[in-house]
């Protein structure tokens, strides 16, 4: 588990390098706010078409073959970067960089394959503890390398720094990330492995796990809408360039990652995966109210803090609950649908978010969001222990 979890902090750093720098680049070639939020769209377009297809395709050759595949995907698409000279190729670049992110499904089966129940969302929330940590360096190296002119940042190095790092992510992987699922379970996967279609359908059939779907999908949708229009909206209200919000950026790393690393597999163990996900609602509600009133560096991190730190106990409750509906032969089936459906969120989130900045106005991206948390929160008091719900696995 510790050389998968360096391998994500790597190639992390690699994608931290590149997030707060797209939209100028994007801008470079003309791109509208809009056009701009469509980046992180198309990226998730392709996450959400992929991440159900890698995680089948893991129950049936091993987790291994399939997250080396995609690291060293990520590396070709890194380098692609540095060779793009049009919005549409720019575009494409993107959606072939969210296909090899959309490992996501296949990391946390691959974490569910050598976990307990009852340490699984601790365990979990070590891997978002790496993507963090990776967010610390991340956007911190990419705001060094890139400059703080927001008209004329320079970004060739820090994609080549990103590439370099994703190769080294592979790299690592290649030697000592090893294979958790044995052959029986995988020809047990190959022969008498359903559809995903008969999966997903028969997921929607268990009341408690299709609310988890639904549910799945709200935070995502707030916080992508969040992150995609934050660098414009910083950029429109109080001049930022690269340098600022890579600062904010690194903020976000810190606590996410030391929400995650020390304090959700503690919380989880004390009050409950279900307790979790109500308080996340909240946090991230409060953050998203407060957020547009922020005029300086420090009241964003108060916002970002209750934002961040609502994801980050969000998201591995609700993995984890998810991967206890699974039969081990269906695993990565299971967890790649539910990444999907949070892959579906952040091409609306985003999409939603440049509408509502474009027409309503720039702080109506967050407003809007507080009205999904207040929703989610809702939904949430519906969710029962899955210890409560009796073996509905099949």
């Amino acid at each position: 588990m510790h050389a998968l979890l360096l391998t994500i902090f790597i190639d992390t750093v690699g994608f931290g390098i590149i997030l707060p720098l797209l939209p100028f680049f994007a801008e470079r070639f003309g791109a509208s706010p809009l056009q701009v939020t469509l980046l992180a769209t198309v990226y998730s377009f392709s996450q959400f078409i992929f991440a159900p297809l890698w995680g089948r395709l893991s129950d049936r050759v091993g987790r291994r073959p399939i997250i080396l595949l995609t690291l060293f995907g990520l590396f070709l698409g890194y380098i692609s970067l540095t060779f793009t000279n049009s919005l549409v190729i720019l575009f494409l670049v993107r959606a072939f960089v969210g296909a090899m992110a959309a490992n996501s499904g296949v990391i946390h089966a691959y974490i569910a394959d050598i976990t307990s129940t009852s340490a699984r969302a601790g365990a979990m929330a070590k891997v978002g503890a790496a993507h963090g940590l990776g967010f610390i360096v991340g956007p911190a190296i990419g705001g060094l390398f890139a400059g703080s002119d927001p008209v004329n940042p320079n970004l060739a190095l820090p994609f080549l720094i990103a590439a370099a790092l994703s190769g080294t992510a592979f790299c690592i992987a290649c030697f000592q990330v090893k294979e958790t699922i044995g052959i029986e379970l995988r020809e047990e996967a190959s022969k008498g492995q359903r559809s995903l279609g008969r999966v997903f359908m028969g997921a929607l059939r268990i009341p408690q796990l299709a609310l988890l779907f639904v549910v799945v999908t709200m935070t995502p949708f707030v916080f992508s809408g969040v992150e995609t229009t934050f660098v414009i909206w910083s950029e429109h209200v109080l001049g930022w360039g690269p340098w600022q919000n890579g600062q904010i950026y690194t903020f976000m790393g810190i606590t996410a990652a030391g929400t995650q690393w020390f304090l959700v597999g503690r919380l989880t163990h004390r009050f409950g995966e279900c307790r979790l996900i109500c308080v996340g609602a909240v946090m991230i509600f409060v953050g998203v109210s407060i957020l547009p009133y922020m005029t300086g560096s420090l009241g964003l991190c108060v916002a970002f803090g209750f934002i961040v730190f609502g994801v980050s106990v969000n998201n591995p409750s609700l993995s984890s609950l998810v991967s206890k509906y699974a039969h081990a032969s269906e695993r990565g089936s299971l967890l790649g649908l539910s990444h999907s459906c949070s892959a579906m969120a952040r091409i609306t989130g985003p999409a939603w978010a440049g509408f509502a900045f474009g027409h309503f106005g720039p702080d109506w991206p967050f407003f809007s969001g507080a009205v999904v948390m207040v929703v989610m929160f809702l939904l949430a008091t519906r969710v029962k222990p899955a210890k409560d719900i009796g073996d509905t696995r099949r």
